[in-house]
This record gives structure tokens, sequence and C-alpha cells, in this order.
């Protein structure tokens, strides 16, 4: 049994689109990510509530590692102002390595764009499974994906 210990791993991806439109897709137009890298997530889908909205439950479907992998999320927190959002994973596999998870993205503005900081937060079940590296770099790659899409959008 691992020690009851929330863990943390953090990225920094730089964007050229605004914090506010980082923002918005993440929290209010998650659907469209499966239509801007459909390499990566196959679906995200609403189970309950409205999206951008606290309480409200999604499901995604996106490939980590190579497999295709399922999660059920609460959209824990909503934060306009500061353009951050939680999700809490509720179901999935995750849940087979650990006892809690959340995704954490608080989109800053910068001079020039913003950037997309990613948290990861976890508690181990066993202190042998290993740190979700991959699910790291897979939210930073969508992030980019995404930052991609939004410049195309506005030019």
């Amino acid at each position: 049994m691992a020690s009851s210990q929330i863990m943390k791993l953090e990225s920094d991806v730089h964007m050229k689109a605004s914090a506010e439109k980082v923002h918005d897709v993440y929290c209010s137009r998650t659907h469209h990510i499966a239509n801007i890298c459909p390499e990566k997530v196959q679906g995200v889908e609403i189970h309950e509530g409205e999206w951008g909205t606290e309480g409200s439950i999604i499901c995604w479907n996106y490939v980590n590692d190579g497999k295709k992998c399922v999660v059920k999320e609460v959209i824990e927190s909503v934060d306009n102002e500061n353009n951050k959002v939680t999700f809490r994973v509720l179901e999935g596999y995750l849940l087979k390595d650990y006892m809690s998870f959340k995704f954490i993205l608080h989109a800053i503005p910068q001079e020039k764009g913003s950037i997309a900081h990613w948290t990861l937060e976890y508690e181990k079940l066993k202190d042998h499974n290993l740190d979700p590296h991959t699910l790291l770099e897979l939210v930073s790659d969508v992030s980019k994906d995404v930052d991609a899409h939004l410049i195309t959008q506005a030019a």
C-alpha cells in the first residue's frame, strides 16, 4: 500500500493563442478537442450537466502510450476570471493505479499568447506504480494541437 500522499507533475506549454481562448476550449468547447486532434483524442462527451459548468460529468476517449483509454471526469472547479479549470477522475483505467487523479489547467496570459500550465495531481495506490509522465506529455501535446487550431481560426 502506498503512503497516502498527493503527488504532482507539472508542465508549461507556450501558446500563441490567448489564455481566454485556451480556457474556453478546455472549459466550454471541450468536445471540439476530438476534432482538433483525432489521433490523440477520439471523443469527449458530456454525460451530465453542461459544458463549462462545475459538477458536469465528461467522458474522454483517448490514446495514451499506444493504448485506447477511457476516463470519466467531473468538472470540479471553473475559475473563468483566472482561466483555470480542474477535472477530477471518477472512473476509468487511471483508478487502477491511483486512489485519486486530477487534471488542472491554468491558462496564464503572457505579453504574447499564453502559457498552458498543466498540473496532474494524484495519489498512488502502490509505491511502485509509475508516475504518469506519458499522460503529462499527452496533455501537453494536445495543448499544442489546440493552440495550432486556435491560431489557424484567428488567421
